[in-house]
């Protein structure tokens, strides 16, 4: 079964709208996780505009399944990664000013730097995983910078399944076997969605983890949060 983590960064968007600590993130989190979620995502940025670093050590001793921190390797986030020690961080090259994550890595141009960051982060055991575009020659360029896992950056799917091409899954489904072939594990993440991600998981047996957040918090405004999950998990059963 593909595991699923939920992104909570829109619950610590919703609390910081009004100051406070309505919803409580910690107790959601606890639900979450209750609901039968098999991991909690965080993605902090510099400007703490939804979670905060002291969130994300609040939530350490709080989350009981697999912790993953999201974000751009830049100093202040390898150092909370660090104080932090999630099981998986995974490395997004996001600017700082970007709404959402908009591009995965180029693994040949910045693989010096990606090594040197991914070997830091596994000698203190923490799981790498890097942001990537479903480009074949990436995901082979992926492999030499030591990374576990790649996550697969699902918006151009979820765009043209919407419109009716489902072949658009065809080169995830080539890169997840390529990636799993050089032995690296496979996420996928970004716009995924009760419409389009059974279809997805069931394209890729070898997918082992999705990391959903803005959908999965809009689908629970109409069915709850627990049966939301639900939904979810049933979805991604083999």
């Amino acid at each position: 079964m593909t595991h699923l983590s939920v992104n909570i960064n829109k619950i610590a968007t919703l609390r910081n709208a009004r100051g406070g600590n309505v919803p409580d993130l910690l107790q959601f989190t606890k639900d979450i996780e209750k609901f039968g979620a098999q991991g909690i995502t965080v993605h902090p940025r510099p400007d703490e505009r939804h979670i905060r670093y002291q969130d994300c050590i609040d939530l350490k001793p709080i989350v009981t399944k697999e912790f993953n921190m999201e974000g751009n390797p830049v100093s202040s986030f390898i150092d909370l990664v660090l104080k932090v020690k999630p099981e998986q961080v995974t490395l997004v090259p996001d600017a700082e000013d970007a709404i959402t994550s908009n591009a995965g890595w180029d693994t040949l141009k910045h693989k010096d730097f990606l090594t040197e960051v991914i070997s830091e982060f596994k000698s203190n055991g923490i799981r790498t995983s890097i942001f990537i575009d479903p480009d074949v020659e990436k995901i082979k360029n992926a492999v030499a910078t030591g990374t576990d896992r790649v996550e697969l950056y699902t918006e151009a799917f979820a765009e043209q399944y919407e419109k009716g091409n489902k072949d658009a899954v065809n080169i995830y489904a080539e890169c997840s076997r390529l990636a799993t072939s050089l032995g690296m594990g496979v996420n996928a993440g970004h716009d995924l969605s009760l419409k389009n991600i059974e279809y997805f998981a069931q394209q890729l047996p070898d997918l082992l983890e999705v990391s959903i957040g803005h959908a999965l918090i809009t689908e629970s405004l109409y069915f709850g949060l627990e049966t939301t999950i639900q939904k979810y998990l049933n979805l991604l059963k083999r």
